[in-house]
């Protein structure tokens, strides 16, 4: 008896859902002030041709800004575009829509500000709660990066491990998930990168040799003021244009 083999079913590309891409584009549009404060969005039907999609996905999207805190339905008025102290500052697409814009790099200004001070606080609570495996972990890290100071651009994923080893020793997982969510956006933004010089890799690799030996020397004073020394200093050399 013969049989038909069976067919492998094929794998189906999943393509990103069209009321996330519109959501994206809402996003951007109402961050960088195309519809501004308490203005309304286009009506429905509008939005339907202008991306050319149906009403089930406008009302999705809409649902999600909302969820956002960036807009509010209100009756025979629309959609309305919220204050933006009632938008959800932590939400991934804000975020970046923030860090593009035009005052892009006063809100890198502020990241930098919440790291120095979630990340000093995490760095003396890494010198408390330091065991011999996490300063193995540690030590392996700060090593590793020396080996790569002539390289910027490997250095700088590897900078980025060296605070996370920091952060998880601190046992701190909410500032780290605070700092993990802002951060994630920002490295996607050239302006907070910068241009790294073998001389800028130097100079960070020193601060991080000081918060390390703070940490591995149980001195959380000590490793608070080097990380919090590290990180403002660290920013004002990569930071586009020098703070008059």
């Amino acid at each position: 008896m013969n049989t038909v083999p069976p067919v492998a079913p094929q794998r189906v590309r999943r393509r990103p859902r069209l009321s996330t891409a519109v959501v994206e584009d809402l996003v951007n549009a109402i961050v960088m002030g195309t519809y501004p404060i308490g203005t309304a969005l286009p009506p429905e039907n509008m939005l339907c041709d202008m991306y050319d999609v149906s009403r089930t996905v406008v009302r999705e999207a809409t649902t999600a800004l909302t969820e956002k805190g960036l807009v509010l339905s209100q009756q025979g008025r629309g959609t309305i575009v919220r204050d933006s102290r009632a938008w959800n500052m932590l939400d991934p697409m804000i975020l970046s829509a923030l860090f593009q814009g035009e005052d892009g790099l006063r809100y890198l200004d502020n990241l930098s500000e919440v790291r120095a001070l979630l990340e000093s606080a995490m760095a003396a609570k890494a010198a408390s709660n330091a065991t011999p495996e996490s300063l193995t972990e540690l030590t392996a890290q700060i090593e590793k990066l020396e080996e790569l100071v002539p390289m910027p651009s490997a250095y700088v994923h590897e900078d980025l491990k060296f605070h996370d080893i920091i952060m998880r020793m601190s046992g701190d997982r909410l500032s780290k998930a605070i700092i993990d969510g802002i951060q994630s956006e920002a490295l996607r933004t050239h302006g907070y990168s910068g241009k790294l010089s073998v001389a800028h890799v130097r100079a960070t690799q020193d601060a991080h040799r000081k918060v390390y030996e703070a940490i591995a020397a149980g001195d959380p004073d000590g490793a608070a003021r080097a990380m919090r020394e590290h990180i403002a200093g660290s920013w004002e050399k990569r930071r586009a244009h020098p703070r008059p």
